[in-house]
């Protein structure tokens, strides 16, 4: 019944594009979240790290998390850089379904510059941040 291609069913119209497309958006943005979150730990490992080099090894070294202290060790930089590389991945493979999903439903964002295509004089709708516009919105609405 399904022809070809990936694991998405063909939406039934506009909206559910628009709906998929939106939730595809929220998940990069909360990837992007996630790994600028987890590149802050690594980096506050690594200033830890560097700080109780010339110590003894034998010494332990505690994090306050949530205001209980918790014994850490340098194996957890390691974890959190593999952790983010693996969001690395996942975020270039989502960019890469997004893209496809654009071009196969013919996807743009209309920015703030483009104002100046066609109607410059008009602004009203000069603060919005971008317009999701596919091939039958742009051709409905004119």
């Amino acid at each position: 019944m399904a022809s070809g291609g990936g694991g998405l069913r063909e939406p039934p119209n506009e909206q559910a594009v628009l709906n998929i497309y939106e939730a595809m958006r929220s998940e990069l943005s909360q990837i992007y979240s996630n790994i600028t979150d987890l590149e802050m730990q690594v980096s506050e490992h690594s200033l830890v790290i560097n700080a109780i080099q010339p110590l003894d090894q034998s010494r332990k070294c505690f994090r306050m998390i949530g205001g209980v202290l918790v014994e850490r060790t340098v194996r957890n930089k390691e974890g959190l850089e593999e952790v983010v590389r693996k969001l690395y991945e996942t975020l270039e493979k989502k960019k890469k379904d997004m893209t496809e999903f654009e071009a196969k439903y013919q996807i743009r964002l209309r920015k703030q510059d483009d104002s100046n295509k066609e109607e410059g004089d008009k602004k009203k709708e000069g603060n919005a941040q971008g317009v999701l516009v596919g091939a039958a919105a742009a051709s409905s609405s004119q």
